[in-house]
């Protein structure tokens, strides 16, 4: 892929692809870390930082995720819950909104973190499907101010994904919506 000759400083995120076949090997404790301190640097809305993660190894809990979640059924050694505090808030719109946000970017980091360190993952949505969200809420014990909005499976891949860009040119639009031609929109 071009991109990725001519900006190797990008190439993970081109790179990183929705992995659903994993490899048994259980992913290291460092690597584990490393992985949460990149979704923790996430932006987040007046920096309320509403992020609590559940970080899942054992096969027990993983199944029932497996069993709760329809398009989760993926057999990862690694599951992390990405959820929200509400309790974490400066005030009552961040609480009730951005955390959606601020979770949100915190599991692309993780994804990208994941791709940086040789492994892979996979987004599995949690939030807004009530049946999922009260699932996982049950299967990981959450308090009731703590709000599930996605699983990420993450492990060493059993399968390979070509890099890969969505990019379409008239999903862009320049100074206003509908304006595709960015020369044109330059003052001409």
């Amino acid at each position: 892929m071009k991109e990725i000759d001519s900006y190797p400083n990008l190439a993970f995120i081109f790179k990183r692809r929705s992995i659903r076949k994993f490899q048994t090997e259980p992913v290291p404790p460092e690597l584990i870390e490393m992985m949460l301190k990149a979704a923790m640097a996430a932006p987040s809305a007046m920096n309320n930082q509403p992020w609590e993660f559940v970080v899942i190894t054992e096969a027990g809990i993983l199944e029932k995720i497996r069993q709760t979640l329809i398009f989760g059924r993926h057999k990862a050694p690694l599951a992390i819950a990405i959820c929200g505090n509400k309790f974490k808030s400066k005030n009552k719109l961040s609480a009730t909104e951005f955390w959606i946000q601020d979770c949100s970017a915190a599991v692309e980091n993780l994804l990208l973190a994941a791709t940086a360190l040789g492994l892979s993952g996979v987004w599995l949505g949690v939030h807004p499907v009530k049946l999922f969200s009260h699932a996982i809420a049950k299967v990981l014990e959450l308090p009731r101010h703590i709000a599930p909005l996605a699983v990420v499976y993450v492990g060493y891949p059993a399968e390979d994904k070509e890099p890969h860009t969505k990019y379409k040119e008239k999903n862009v639009h320049w100074q206003r919506y509908g304006q595709q031609n960015k020369l044109a929109s330059d003052g001409e």
